[in-house]
């Protein structure tokens, strides 16, 4: 069905059917508008619980939209989304990370000149004492930083290190460890080895297979298209505000996705 802001009859959105209980996520005709610009218009999306979901298209396709409205930057002007179940409805990022939504940017959000460890806390801050005497529990928030790392077996220097020691990779690294500690549900990852050397971008998808590994679902943003080969498990197309085409991995391939993306192919 096309919707009232689809003003190209020849882009239709995908419709296709899953049981729901596969999906950890679940956004339905979604819509956003900013003045006379209809970013997204009915767009519809799943991720499968446990998977690498890969969001692909060309610019201004509606992938950064869709991305902020699942994050609570942005709140939709119509439609649905279902987060394990339930319907939800973010009024800010923080709303979402407390649904277990996590968001790496492509600016990465640290501060440079905190330690790793206070970067992982930053406005999650741990505390001891009691009433106005409360003090911050620095010990307990590197421990915990190291013990974040070490799940994910990501190679950085001493959480006491400052950030803006650190190379890109290793930035990269603290950040999507960051979104995977707080972020049960969900880790949503926006170009993350965009500005990445060939030995760093591994080390960085090492990382995010180890956490799809570990159960987290994950939502990749990425113009790579031999990135989204080798991490996806599933793919999501979107083309003029909506999503008009959705493939498994294993059953697609680059000239496919592409001209999908540029609607030589339709769904």
């Amino acid at each position: 069905m096309i919707d009232k802001y689809n003003s190209r009859p020849d882009i239709a959105p995908f419709t296709g059917s899953t049981p729901a209980t596969d999906f950890i996520l679940t956004a339905t005709d979604i819509t956003k508008s900013f003045g006379g610009v209809h970013a997204l218009r009915g767009a519809s999306m799943t991720m499968r619980r446990g998977e690498i979901t890969a969001l692909i298209g060309d610019n201004g396709a509606g992938k950064s939209t869709m991305v902020r409205c699942l994050s609570g930057i942005h709140r939709p002007d119509s439609g649905e989304i279902v987060l394990d179940g339930e319907v939800v409805h973010f009024e800010s990022p923080n709303a979402a990370r407390q649904q277990g939504i996590e968001t790496v940017h492509q600016n990465l959000a640290l501060v440079e000149d905190l330690a790793v460890w206070q970067n992982f806390f930053l406005g999650r801050e741990k505390t001891h004492g009691l009433g106005p005497f409360r003090t911050l529990d620095r010990k307990l928030m590197r421990k915990t930083a190291e013990e974040m790392l070490q799940g994910l077996a990501v190679n950085v220097p001493p959480v006491t290190s400052k950030v803006r020691r650190l190379s890109g990779g290793q930035r990269q690294a603290v950040a999507i460890a960051r979104a995977a500690g707080w972020g049960s549900k969900i880790v949503i990852m926006d170009e993350p080895t965009a500005a990445l050397g060939v030995q760093e971008t591994a080390r960085v998808e090492n990382v995010i297979t180890t956490l799809r590994d570990a159960g987290v679902a994950v939502l990749l943003i990425s113009h790579n298209f031999d990135q989204v080969m080798r991490l996806s498990d599933h793919v999501w197309v979107m083309r003029a505000g909506l999503a008009v085409a959705e493939r498994r991995t294993e059953e697609t391939d680059g000239d496919e996705l592409v001209a999908l993306i540029t609607g030589a192919k339709a769904a």
